[in-house]
């Protein structure tokens, strides 16, 4: 995953492995970080690969897959089964796609022998340098890749794939922003505090590592943790697919699929966050990269397709003043030819203006107002222990009383 296979290596591996199984298909997969990747690849095809990974010339190379036109070009017998004008095409068509995501471009520019030193593997490469970023870590990069070897020699130089390079990563991270050193971390392990992953690769979640945990670090780290021996998965509490799925539609609405259930079922807390994006805006994928990438443009007609047969034409016309109490402001649009307003916050001043947090539909403990209204009363304070129908608070608007009543039972409230 790091691109370490370098082209002498790869001779060796392929041929013993087609030696010792003739029949058995072998599909090799690498990063280009180090350069070496087209010759790697070619190597493992020429020693008896079935399968060789690469990349679009335009979206090829450094923490990438090697360039498959520079693969071909290398096998003149291969480079005759392509038509290689429509591969230019195809490739142009992606180098027009990659301007519009430049935005998220990691700016890894050059290759980097130093990848056989830290074995950051190529796709973590550039999510780490976006999150030293976000940390303020970026000047330090030279020195989070130097943690990042020296996590991997404490946690028992592990093969790094997601999920375990994530926990190598975090532990270098953890590392670089406490100005800790490998000793430091080895000798106070026990007065810590770890990142989550690290501590659960230690109880065993992820599995037991080739050659078992390194000691005496991970008892120190765990200080009597409970720890999983053997199969993670083996061990888990079973999952009714048809009962989640109900209650995700219950939570959230009909619109829930089984892939949703899935997705669910592995990434509950980013499920959760997506499909509250959903309910909020709709199905943003439909719209095209520049309406989600771009501010959109007064006077310009926007095309999506809703669904087959249903296409909306979008037309900005113009945007209103920022109310300074509310921080709300009016957009007005041309909805197939008919004009339209819509009240959107601004976010560049809603910081500027206070306002009054909102209940969450689908979160059963947050109980909100059934309407805009003077509270008169508040029958309880944070803290209290409520039962299902005690009354919160009384409401007036417009002369209309309404008594808010808990839905729930709670050990203790939090009033907002």
């Amino acid at each position: 995953m790091a691109g370490l296979l370098k082209p002498a290596a790869a001779r060796i591996l392929i041929s013993a492995l087609r030696k010792q199984f003739p029949d058995i298909p072998i599909h090799v997969h690498t990063h280009d970080t180090a350069g070496t990747g087209v010759a790697s690849m070619v190597a493992c095809y020429l020693s008896g690969a079935d399968i060789v990974d690469v990349a679009m010339d335009s979206m090829s190379g450094v923490t990438s897959q090697p360039s498959l036109g520079a693969v071909l070009n290398s096998l003149p017998e291969k480079n005759n089964d392509f038509d290689t004008e429509k591969l230019y095409q195809i490739n142009n068509y992606w180098e027009q796609v990659r301007q519009l995501y430049r935005c998220f471009d990691p700016g890894t520019q050059a290759t980097n022998t130093e990848v056989y030193k830290h074995e950051i593997p190529g796709g973590q490469y550039t999510n780490m340098l976006f999150q030293a970023q976000s940390l303020g870590l970026g000047g330090e990069w030279s020195r989070v890749k130097e943690a990042y070897a020296e996590a991997n020699e404490i946690l028992g130089n592990v093969v790094k794939v997601t999920p375990s390079s994530k926990v190598v990563g975090d532990l270098a991270q953890i590392m670089v922003s406490n100005k800790l050193t490998k000793q430091d971390v080895i000798e106070n392990a026990d007065s810590l505090n770890l990142p989550t992953s690290v501590m659960q690769f230690l109880q065993g979640y992820l599995g037991e590592p080739e050659g078992g945990f390194p000691e005496p670090f991970r008892s120190k780290a765990l200080k009597g943790a409970p720890v999983v021996k053997g199969r993670p998965g083996a061990t888990l509490e079973p999952l009714d697919l048809g009962t989640t799925k109900r209650e995700l539609r219950e939570k959230f609405g009909s619109w829930i699929t089984d892939r949703d259930v899935m997705s669910y079922a592995m990434y509950p807390a980013v499920f959760e966050e997506y499909a509250a994006h959903y309910n909020k805006y709709g199905d943003v994928s439909i719209l095209s990269s520049d309406m989600i990438f771009e501010p959109v443009k007064i006077g310009r007609e926007y095309i999506y397709d809703k669904e087959k047969g249903k296409r909306f034409y979008i037309t900005p016309v113009a945007i209103g003043q920022v109310d300074p109490k509310t921080a709300e402001q009016d957009v007005f649009f041309e909805l197939n030819g008919e004009p339209k307003r819509l009240t959107v916050q601004n976010k560049s001043t809603a910081d500027k203006v206070v306002t009054r947090q909102k209940a969450n539909p689908a979160l059963k403990n947050q109980v909100g107002a059934p309407m805009s209204a003077n509270v008169l009363e508040v029958r309880v304070s944070t803290g209290s222990r409520v039962k299902a129908g005690d009354a919160l608070c009384l409401l007036s608007a417009m002369k209309m009383e309404t008594i808010v009543s808990s839905l729930y039972r709670a050990p203790s409230l939090l009033l907002r």
